[in-house]
């Protein structure tokens, strides 16, 4: 079960725009929880807390625990609204789910294995393709990244979707194409024959001149 991350919120009694805007002249940030066949609820949040949690990487993939009262109801965040100005959160919107809930989530794409990659030491450039990939999966079974391991891989060669290991009841959501997430470019520039020998000849020549150097010169 993936991990929560809890949050206290109080009930708002009226909505609309004028209490919502009464609200954070209060100064607290207007939510509201909907979702999961229940009606939905006007709450408002601690700003101080909320931006703990939106600097925090995965905010729309994690799930929350808001306690309001006596009660406890986990969420994810599915949109939030930002000062054009200050770039503070304003309003969140959170939604409900239940075990039998599938959800569209966007999920980050870790790339690993740099140092081992056969490509990149021969000069090549990986080209991210998808820096994130769209997943169905239960809310529970959200993952906070996927791994792509590019140990091994050439100049030319390509990474996709099947080369990721996925956790169980986790799958993308393009699913009638083995779509790519990198590839190993050839490096704009290849040096030619004659560069690579004039290169090597001039090496040698600098340590020869350093050899015949005179003892303290």
């Amino acid at each position: 079960m993936a991990q929560a991350n809890s949050m206290t919120a109080e009930i708002r009694e009226r909505a609309g725009k004028g209490a919502a805007r009464a609200t954070r002249r209060a100064g607290r940030v207007p939510a509201v929880i909907y979702g999961n066949k229940q009606p939905p609820m006007l709450i408002s949040l601690d700003p101080v807390e909320l931006k703990q949690q939106v600097r925090r990487l995965s905010f729309f993939t994690r799930i929350f625990e808001l306690k309001v009262k006596d009660d406890t109801h986990r969420v994810l965040a599915r949109e939030i609204q930002l000062d054009p100005v200050t770039d503070h959160p304003v309003h969140v919107d959170f939604m409900r789910f239940s075990a039998t809930t599938r959800l569209n989530v966007e999920v980050k794409v870790n790339f690993i294995n740099m140092e081992l990659c056969p490509g990149l030491k021969a000069g090549g450039v990986l080209n991210v393709v998808r820096r994130t990939v769209e997943l169905i999966c239960a809310a529970e079974s959200i993952p906070e990244s996927i791994t792509a391991d590019i140990a091994g891989l050439g100049i030319g060669s390509s990474l996709h979707i099947s080369d990721i290991k996925l956790p169980e009841g986790v799958r993308p959501a393009i699913a009638d194409r083995d779509f790519t997430i990198a590839t190993i470019a050839a490096p704009t520039v290849l040096p030619t024959a004659e560069e690579e020998a004039a290169e090597k000849e001039g090496a040698a020549d600098e340590k020869a001149e350093g050899e015949a150097a005179p003892e303290g010169e």
